[in-house]
């Protein structure tokens, strides 16, 4: 197996699985231990509701398992929220975030791989997906679909949520105002050095994915990473008023040159129900901005960490101890010999 001699950070977001995360983190620092010189693994709990808590704090006392950092949020958060608050508190000189649900952590040598032969960013996609009910599949394809017109990266393909990051993408996120938005989008659309690697895994466990909460995810992503839903109220507002030109030569050529037409009726009516519409529509896309600047200016900490606890064998700590040892006697100086 190839070693790394890199400081390796590798963080887990979990929810309730009592039933896996001990087993996933032992076989995580037997990998660990023979992959690179230096690691630590960051578990985020997600606000569990089952027996994680506990498995977690006997993993960390000093008959558990080393190098291990755990963060149990207080209210369960999207995934790229709890993935930040895993990177934010890694030492690492680089950052694996993995699902431990459906990423397959035998794959990170070759990330680790690209990512010390040069890359910034390394993205793992794999191909064996979680099966989702077919709602969920047709939104994911529209909103990647959008997103690519929009940015110019399909997320899926281009970004998936597997990845190892340098320490100077991590910086440079951290100058963003909503960190764990940008976090999802800015590695591969910052100009950083990156690489895309396929591979074909079995999921571990079968996670059904909330349909109304990703709609939410992806409404927050499109309007905070581009221009374009700004640029689609301005052409609405455009053809609004190049619209409201060309009616006034038809209600105008109608009145001139029809004699059947009733008396003001059909022009209003024409007129209201078309630039109704028009203003819904702008007022939508407006409406997304606003909620949007809300959330910028008003809005609490994304998450909070209720405890943290670290293992009781740091195996770091172990490699920079200093023996102390006791200096040679001075030698006689002249002045005393010459005495």
């Amino acid at each position: 197996m190839v070693f790394f001699p890199v400081f390796l950070s590798v963080v887990f977001v979990v929810r309730n699985q009592s039933n896996h995360i001990g087993s996933i983190l032992a076989d995580a620092v037997e990998r660990m231990s023979t992959l690179v010189s230096d690691y630590e693994l960051i578990v985020v709990d997600n606000a569990s509701d089952d027996d994680s808590i506990s498995i977690l704090k006997s993993l960390t006392a000093e008959n558990g398992l080393p190098n291990l950092q755990v963060y149990a949020l207080t209210k369960e958060v999207d995934a790229d929220t709890a993935s930040w608050a895993g990177l934010e508190n890694a030492l690492g000189d680089f950052v694996a975030v993995i699902d431990p649900l459906v990423d397959d952590i035998a794959f990170l040598p070759e990330m680790l791989d690209k990512a010390v032969s040069g890359a910034d960013v390394v993205f793992a996609k794999n191909k064996q997906k979680p099966p989702q009910s077919l709602a969920y599949e047709f939104a994911y394809s529209v909103f990647n679909k959008v997103y690519k017109s929009f940015n110019g990266i399909h997320l899926a393909t281009d970004a998936p949520q597997y990845r190892v990051l340098s320490k100077r993408v991590i910086n440079f996120i951290l100058q963003h105002p909503q960190p764990s938005v940008t976090y999802r989008h800015l590695p591969a659309t910052g100009g950083f050095a990156r690489a895309n690697l396929n591979y074909s895994s079995s999921p571990r466990v079968t996670q059904r994915k909330r349909l109304r909460e990703s709609i939410d995810r992806g409404m927050l992503l499109l309007v905070s990473t581009t221009r374009a839903p700004m640029r689609l109220v301005t052409s609405l507002s455009l053809f609004g008023a190049v619209a409201n030109l060309f009616y006034c030569f038809y209600v105008v050529g109608s009145g001139f040159l029809k004699t059947d037409i009733a008396p003001g009726w059909v022009s209003l009516s024409l007129q209201q129900s078309g630039m109704f519409f028009l203003i819904s529509l702008v007022l939508l896309v407006l409406g997304e901005y606003i909620l949007h600047m809300t959330s910028l200016s008003n809005e609490g900490p994304l998450y909070h960490i209720a405890q943290e606890f670290t293992s009781a064998r740091i195996t770091r700590q172990e490699k920079l101890n200093i023996e102390e040892v006791a200096s040679p006697q001075a030698s006689p100086s002249a002045c005393d010999r010459a005495v």
